[in-house]
C-alpha cells in the first residue's frame, strides 16, 4: 500500500489505478474536497497498513505521478502562495480588520485559493472579499476561519519535548483541557511550562491523567490524620509519582514518607495545612519559579481554540 499525507500530516491511502507504477518518494497529484492538491507517495508498513485498513480511512483519488513539468509549475504556485499571503495581508490592514492571516494555499489546477486566518470574534469580510476577487481573478477565493490550535497544527513545528507537535503528527482531535490536570500532575503554573506554541494548555497533559487519579485513589488523602514514625501529623501533600506523602507532624515539621510507612489515624488531629494552592505533589513548589503574574483562564479552551475548519 502507499499513502500520501495530506493537511495537518494526516495519512491517506493511495488508490492507484492497476497498470500505474508509483515509487516510493515519488510526487504525485491527488484529489481531495479542495480540489487537485500535491502530495508525496510513500510505501506503508504492514503495521501501519493494518491499521488504516481497520479503522477503514477513506482512500484518495490518484491523478498521476509529477512530472517535469508540473514540478515546475508547483515551484511557481508556492511563489503565488507567498505573494497572495502578501495581497491579502495588505488588504487586511487597509480595511482594518481585526484577523491575523495564517496561510494562502492554492490548489494544484489552480481553481481555488483559501485563506487561512484566526480572530478574536466575527469578521465581516464581505468588502475584503470583493476586493480579493479584483486581484484574484477567475478563481474561487475561500476565507477560513481557523482556531488558534488548528493555526498550530496547520503550521507544525516542534514542542517543548522536542518532538513534532501531536496537533500535526498523530491527533486528530482536540480534547478539552483544563489548569485543574496541570495542578493535579504537580505542573509548576507558568507560561513557558504548561502552554504550548498556541498560548493554550498542553495537549499532552491529558494523556498520563488517568494515571495519576487511578495512583491517587490507592493513597491517603490530603488532610488526612496519619501515624508515623515520628509521631502523629496531617497528610498535607501527595507525591504522586515516588509514592510518597509529605505529613506535617505536631512540632509543625513537614517530612515525607512512603505511603506504606503511615497509617491513617480516625482520631481528629489538630493540626493546620495549607492546601490553598493545589492538592497536589510538592505543594509547596508549584509557585516557586512562577514570577509572572498570568492569568491561569488564557491558558484554557474557548470558543478561538479549535473550529476543525481545516
Amino acid at each position: 500500500m502507499y499513502a500520501v499525507k495530506l493537511i495537518k500530516n494526516r495519512q491517506y491511502p493511495l488508490d492507484i489505478p492497476n497498470g500505474i507504477k508509483v515509487e516510493h518518494g515519488d510526487m504525485v497529484i491527488v484529489v481531495t474536497e479542495k480540489g487537485e492538491e500535491t502530495a508525496q507517495a510513500y510505501l506503508v508498513p504492514p503495521q501501519v497498513e493494518s491499521i488504516l485498513r481497520r479503522k477503514k480511512v477513506p482512500s484518495v483519488p490518484f491523478v498521476r505521478v509529477m512530472t517535469k513539468e508540473d514540478l515546475e509549475l508547483n515551484k511557481q504556485l508556492e511563489e503565488m502562495e507567498i505573494q497572495g499571503y502578501k495581497d491579502c495581508l495588505e488588504l487586511i490592514k487597509q480595511h482594518n480588520l481585526q484577523m491575523n492571516l495564517i496561510q494562502c494555499k492554492y490548489t494544484f489546477d489552480r481553481k481555488k485559493v483559501t485563506f487561512y486566518y484566526t480572530a478574536p470574534e466575527r469578521v465581516d469580510f464581505r468588502n475584503l472579499l470583493k476586493d480579493l476577487t479584483k486581484v484574484f481573478k477567475h478563481i474561487r477565493i475561500d476565507l477560513k476561519h481557523i482556531g488558534v490550535r488548528d493555526e498550530t497544527s496547520l503550521c507544525c513545528g516542534n514542542g517543548l519535548c522536542g518532538r513534532p507537535f501531536c496537533c500535526c503528527s498523530f491527533k486528530r482531535q482536540f480534547d478539552s483541557v483544563n489548569i485543574k490536570l496541570a495542578h493535579d500532575q504537580n505542573m509548576p503554573i507558568t507560561a513557558s511550562k504548561i502552554s504550548g506554541t498556541c498560548g493554550r494548555l498542553l495537549c499532552c497533559l491529558n494523556y498520563e491523567y488517568q494515571n495519576y487519579i487511578e495512583t491517587a485513589k490507592e493513597m491517603i488523602p490530603i488532610g488526612s490524620g496519619v501515624m508515623t514514625s515520628d509521631g502523629v501529623g496531617r497528610v498535607c501533600a501527595l507525591n504522586i509519582l515516588l509514592n510518597k506523602l509529605s505529613v506535617k507532624l505536631a512540632d509543625g515539621k513537614i517530612k515525607e514518607f512512603n505511603n506504606n510507612e503511615v497509617e491513617m489515624i480516625d482520631t481528629d488531629v489538630n493540626i493546620e495545612i495549607d492546601t490553598g494552592t493545589s492538592e497536589n505533589v510538592y505543594s509547596a513548589m508549584i509557585h516557586e519559579d512562577d514570577s509572572e503574574n498570568i492569568d491561569i483562564k488564557q491558558f484554557e479552551d474557548d470558543k478561538n481554540s479549535s473550529t476543525g475548519n481545516i
